[in-house]
């Protein structure tokens, strides 16, 4: 077993049975800068006396990093899963997403299924910009018109313009309203709740069912109206980042008040809005309140600052009188992350795959003096050679080479052999396709002959 020794400035390597490199230590600046110059060193000192008059091969083990299919790590220790963070919250599930990669940064039984009560419209109203027709003329059905409080106080029959139902469901959270935001785009209710149900499958979600478009406790064939933190973040993340109707979200989510008639003009209405996060934190991009008797209170919020997007998602944060918690586990996660997590680039920029020997691939020089290889390459566009990441100091990437010992004759240039995969927690981040450099062809008789030819020329200048 051959090993360097550990130090802070220094990543170690150790060689197991199978050949494969492990860092044993060191920081994520370190590794960067040292592990090809670490692995070729170990490669040399084991290596260097069988192959010296193999003049090819020695010029492959001086440059190439990893040759040999394996595994290298960087960073510090991994920061543990269970490890606690913000501590005292007061919600039963909870989740700090970030909003770029998707990543779970903090997590309280953030899987747990919970109804999820009026944050449910975050999903009705990016479904609503999708699908529907923001002109449309909805008409009331009596099953709008029966929804309980909070609610519009519609009239069956009565007429809305579909954009204005929008502010009074996210400003207001209008049960009636979604109602009939969930006819005019569906036809029903039911319908709707599908179209909900395949977007959050779309997104992502693991454990969220949707039976209603306001957020109602209910149930169907299917089971309740539910969904999880983890999913939660994943939605609003959806509709702030990811959806084509994004900006039209964060445009009705963010406005302070909003006016409008009904279609004959009979009645105006003012919505205001009640996200109180939107006034608490600078960098606050959006967010959606809720509370049912059987959710309590429910809170899913986006924050935008110092490069970083942060999502919170509340479930169960308490009931009345406790109006207040969701505020202060909102704040107390945001600035969790902001405090604790900064990006970093991950990406090996001074790794390179090297080169590997061809079996039965024909060479340049003396015959048994030498051998065949290929030159690898790392497929990377030269604007993307950068890996930015979202990490706690201590947090840990792995990345493994997968690249092949040996190659059979004869190898085509431009041939994929291997990849280089990034991976965070157990989970791939971004992976790199390795190909071959040049083309050698199979040793063949016509090559032999040559080789003899050369030879006996060598042996008779002697």
């Amino acid at each position: 077993m051959l090993s360097l020794p550990v130090n802070r400035n220094c990543i170690g390597y150790e060689m197991n049975s199978a050949g494969i490199f492990i860092e044993k230590a060191g920081t994520v600046r370190a590794g960067k800068e040292t592990v090809a110059r670490a692995a070729a060193g170990v490669s040399r000192g084991c290596k260097m006396e069988k192959r010296k008059m193999r003049k090819r091969l020695l010029a492959w083990l001086l440059a190439a990093a990893v040759a040999i299919q394996g595994v290298f790590l960087w960073s510090g220790q991994a920061v543990s899963a269970e490890e606690p963070a913000p501590e005292d919250l007061y919600a039963k599930s909870a989740c700090l997403l970030d909003g770029d990669s998707g990543r779970v940064l903090y997590g309280k039984d953030e899987t747990v299924p919970l109804p999820m009560a009026s944050t449910t419209k975050i999903m009705t109203c990016i479904l609503a910009l999708e699908q529907g027709d923001m002109q449309q003329v909805v008409t009331a059905s009596a099953r709008a018109a029966g929804q309980p409080k909070v609610h519009l106080g519609i009239q069956e029959g009565q007429q809305f313009i579909m954009e204005d139902l929008l502010y009074a469901l996210m400003l207001e959270s209008f049960n009636d309203a979604a109602v009939m935001i969930a006819e005019g785009v569906a036809g029903s209710v039911e319908a709707f709740a599908g179209r909900m149900n395949q977007k959050a499958e779309e997104i992502g979600c693991r454990d969220t069912h949707f039976v209603t478009p306001n957020g109602l406790d209910a149930s169907d064939d299917q089971g309740e109206h539910h969904t999880t933190a983890a999913d939660l973040a994943l939605i609003m993340r959806y509709c702030i980042r990811q959806s084509p109707k994004a900006q039209e979200f964060l445009a009705v989510t963010q406005t302070d008040l909003y006016t409008f008639w009904d279609v004959e003009q009979t009645q105006v209405y003012t919505c205001n809005n009640h996200n109180s996060f939107l006034q608490m934190m600078d960098g606050a991009l959006s967010g959606k309140t809720g509370f049912t008797s059987k959710a309590g209170y429910c809170y899913v919020g986006a924050l935008e600052r110092d490069g970083k997007c942060l999502i919170v998602a509340l479930l169960a944060c308490g009931w009345p009188n406790n109006r207040s918690y969701k505020w202060m586990d909102t704040r107390l996660l945001m600035e969790y992350g902001l405090d604790n997590y900064q990006y970093r680039d991950v990406f090996l920029h001074d790794w390179m795959p090297g080169e590997v020997e061809v079996s039965q691939g024909q060479y340049e020089g003396i015959l048994g003096e030498t051998s065949a290889g290929v030159p690898l390459e790392l497929s990377v566009d030269p604007a993307q050679e950068t890996l930015e990441l979202l990490l706690r100091e201590e947090e840990q990437v792995k990345v493994t080479a997968r690249l092949p010992k040996e190659l059979q004759a004869p190898v085509a240039e431009g041939e994929q052999v291997g990849e280089v995969i990034y991976t965070l927690e157990g989970k791939e981040i971004a992976s790199y396709p390795v190909y071959t450099g040049d083309s050698v062809e199979k040793i063949d008789f016509s090559w032999c002959m040559e080789q003899v030819a050369d030879r006996y020329e060598l042996i008779q200048e002697r």
